[in-house]
């Protein structure tokens, strides 16, 4: 082969060379334009879901991709704010539905950015926060952990932000959850008052048509102003007026206000008509025995009554804060319970073997002393008579208030006075 031939099938080379670096500029370019516009495409997030109740809740949701996220608290009211890159929402109407812990949700793009908000039934703690990837390896989620807490923690935890500047990493919640609730300086010993039942839930009634709701909360009324005027502790009520509220609503407003006692008022009916007298109940998983069972899974039941049925993840939910129940809340819990006993047998009358315990959905708090206190029975036409007694009411308030001064003064290692 000549000169000429070899210089034709050098150029022919060159010339494919020019082709494929061309060829895979463009495909670089291409690549990268398509790298670029899957970057710039909105996150996609679907399948919200939340789980728990007014105590615990968790929170999940879905990405078709990683999503960089910042979070942070604020306050009036109480919410959490978890920044997102710019997201196309495609979430189900129904599963925002306020629910437990979080009375709203919204959503909603912010121009460079989208922002999920959720608002709280007053100060909570946010226990976890944590982007995960799919077990399948379609896609991410975020899942979000929340409990009640009181104003303190909240504020502790808005000022650990103010450091942070909204750090992902919180506290864990095993360093959270005390043995009981961790006073701040100040803290005087704080007393929540449960009056049982209320709104569309009147609990028992009377053959002569007395309502529990209405005796509950009379007597709760009284006893509020009994103890508050001591002057030595703080006292809230979980309701002040014929308002329904949830079982797990009551717990949680009683760890918010970092109870140190809850004292849970009721008034039952009971098939033996020739029963009467006054009961302390406290905290089990077994019942102490067959009337106890029978009266736990009656107010436990309240809140399907007023047609609020609870869905069954509940038992897991019930388990884990059984679990949670220290040993010596429970002890604090019977202490309480032996001197309330002792304190009602000099002015009201008691039912035989007056100290018993049961599954009570609404002494579940894991870190506050909580009592049921039967005060007796709408069945029982003696009961019902003093239950309606001003003078009656005002004894077995005196009665209770003498027995919150006794564990006051031995809880705290103060002369609490009564």
């Amino acid at each position: 082969m000549g000169p000429a031939g070899s210089a034709d099938k050098g150029q022919t080379a060159a010339a494919y060379l020019r082709h494929l670096v061309r060829a895979l500029v463009l495909l670089a370019a291409l690549l990268g334009s398509a790298a670029l516009s899957r970057a710039d495409a909105p996150l996609g997030a679907s399948g919200y879901k939340m789980a728990g109740d007014a105590t615990k809740m968790r929170i999940v949701l879905n990405f078709d991709r990683e999503p960089d996220i910042k979070w942070f608290l604020l306050r009036g009211p109480n919410r959490l704010v978890v920044d997102l890159p710019r997201t196309r929402f495609a979430l189900d109407a129904k599963e925002l539905k306020p629910r437990g812990l979080v009375r709203a949700v919204r959503y909603g793009d912010q121009g460079e950015g989208s922002r999920l908000i959720l608002t709280g039934k007053g100060p909570f703690a946010v226990d976890k926060l944590d982007v995960l990837k799919n077990d399948d390896g379609n896609g991410y989620r975020i899942a979000i952990d929340m409990s009640a807490a009181s104003e303190r923690e909240f504020d502790e935890a808005l000022a650990n932000q103010s450091l942070t500047t909204g750090s992902t990493v919180s506290t864990d919640k095993g360093e959270r959850v005390g043995t009981g609730p961790v006073s701040a300086p100040g803290h005087r010993f704080t007393i929540v008052i449960d009056p049982g039942h209320g709104g569309v839930d009147g609990g028992a009634e009377s053959s002569g048509g007395t309502i529990e709701k209405n005796v509950t909360l009379a007597f709760a009324t009284e006893l509020r102003d009994k103890l508050a005027s001591v002057g030595k502790y703080d006292v809230f009520m979980t309701r002040d007026t014929d308002e329904y509220l949830t079982l797990d609503d009551r717990v949680r407003i009683a760890r918010q206000h970092e109870a140190d006692l809850l004292i849970s008022i009721h008034a039952d009916t009971i098939a033996v008509k020739g029963l009467r007298g006054a009961t302390v109940y406290t905290l089990s998983d077994k019942a102490s025995d067959p009337e106890a069972q029978a009266l736990a899974d009656r107010e436990n039941l309240s809140d399907q009554f007023a047609g609020m049925k609870i869905k069954n993840d509940d038992k897991e939910v019930t388990d884990i804060l059984i679990d949670l129940i220290r040993r010596e809340t429970h002890n604090f819990s019977m202490s309480f319970a032996h001197t309330l006993v002792g304190q009602l047998s000099t002015n009201v009358g008691l039912i035989n073997n007056p100290q018993r315990s049961a599954g009570f959905r609404v002494l579940k708090a894991p870190d506050v002393p909580s009592v049921l206190v039967e005060l007796g029975y709408l069945s029982n036409a003696k009961d019902e008579a003093q239950l309606l007694n001003a003078d009656w009411r005002g004894k077995a308030a005196q009665s209770i208030t003498n027995a919150v001064a006794l564990f006051a003064s031995a809880k705290t290692g103060t002369a609490t006075g009564g």
